[in-house]
């Protein structure tokens, strides 16, 4: 059996812009996930940095609150008396 030439030549050329189609979509993906992957690092980065300063903000004001409540507590205590000697 005989294949003409010009039937050859459209197979081959099908296969290969096939082929690179399949090649480009591939290689898309593979820059698509590797740029996901880095936008999650970032994002995961600055998450734990303002997990860490909101942290410390926390402890900051628990403690002030602690100093506030101990200042109310000595101005609403009872009433200190002076020990006379008799």
């Amino acid at each position: 059996m005989f294949v003409p030439t010009e039937v050859l030549t459209i197979v081959i050329s099908a296969v290969a812009v096939m082929l690179s189609f399949f090649t480009c979509f591939g290689w898309l993906i593979q820059r698509f996930d590797r740029a996901l992957q880095q936008s999650a690092h970032r994002m995961e980065q600055r998450i734990d940095r303002v997990e860490h300063e909101l942290g410390q903000r926390i402890d900051r004001v628990e403690r002030e609150l602690v100093e506030v409540k101990v200042a109310v507590a000595r101005i609403e205590g009872p009433q200190r008396r002076l020990l006379t000697a008799h």
